[in-house]
């Protein structure tokens, strides 16, 4: 048995700019929030699942659903998402946080596991199963799922400065060479041009057309997805044209003077 706490810590929030409300919007029955933390708590390496809100008045809808189904909740800064995350590791007690995004619906717990058991095979202070250029991933787009241990987290929180580092909460741990340990998890075959995220309307209704597709079960894996494509490759269009956004993007208004 794992003597450390791993703890799933999923931001999200109702502000969004391409989708506004997406988190709590509905996917075959469900706020979009539901079906990523009841799918993070599959993962069996995993000891907590923690919603990390903000405290902004539009998030109060955020901690009532949470409280209303019995999830963890944590709220904090809007912009800083890594104090945000190092605020509910801190609260949660954790030793391992895993960081995955509310906008992710197709998470898959075992994706979540095998990323956590090559984290903790390793010895690494982070690993995920997808990095920025000029790294490939091989993983489909939503089913990222990045691992680091608190001191980790913690030297990044003290240390970023960059409005990027603050807000994606983990580059720091990765853009330097040699700063920390890390391992990218990959994929035997290469899907890393599949999207599988919720950030637009055409991204909403691709993920509506999977659910829909598997209905009335909601546990499907993401090969099943992957096999659903290859049987039907034109649902790959429904989104291929949405840009994705870049760890380097960041919220208009946001500034390294805010950590210097």
């Amino acid at each position: 048995m794992n003597p450390q706490k791993i703890v799933t810590i999923i931001q999200g929030r109702m502000a969004s700019s391409r989708l506004p409300g997406k988190v709590l919007i509905d996917i075959a029955g469900q706020p979009m929030l539901a079906h990523v933390v009841e799918r993070a708590r599959q993962a069996k390496t995993v000891d907590q699942v923690v919603v990390a809100t903000t405290i902004q008045a539009e998030d109060d809808a955020i901690q009532a659903f949470c409280q209303q189904r019995g999830y963890a909740v944590s709220r904090g800064s809007l912009h800083d998402v890594l104090d945000r995350f190092y605020q509910a590791a801190v609260a949660f007690q954790a030793d391992v946080v895993v960081r995955v995004t509310a906008d992710c619906p197709l998470l898959d717990p075992q994706v979540v596991d095998h990323t956590v058991e090559e984290f903790l095979r390793s010895g690494v202070d982070f690993a995920a199963n997808r990095l920025p250029p000029p790294f490939h991933r091989t993983y489909p787009i939503g089913l990222d799922t990045e691992v680091c241990t608190f001191q980790a987290l913690e030297r990044a929180w003290r240390e970023a400065r960059e409005p990027h580092e603050r807000e994606h909460v983990m580059p720091y741990l990765y853009d330097t060479p040699d700063r920390f340990k890390i391992l990218r998890v990959e994929y035997e075959k290469d899907y890393g041009a599949l999207r599988w995220t919720v950030d637009t309307p055409a991204d909403l209704e691709l993920v509506r057309q999977i659910f829909a597709r598997f209905s009335p079960r909601t546990d499907f894996t993401w090969l099943e997805v992957l096999a659903l494509f290859e049987r039907e490759p034109e649902l790959a269009q429904i989104n291929a044209e949405v840009k994705h956004n870049t760890y380097l993007d960041v919220d208009d208004g946001f500034s390294s003077e805010d950590f210097k």
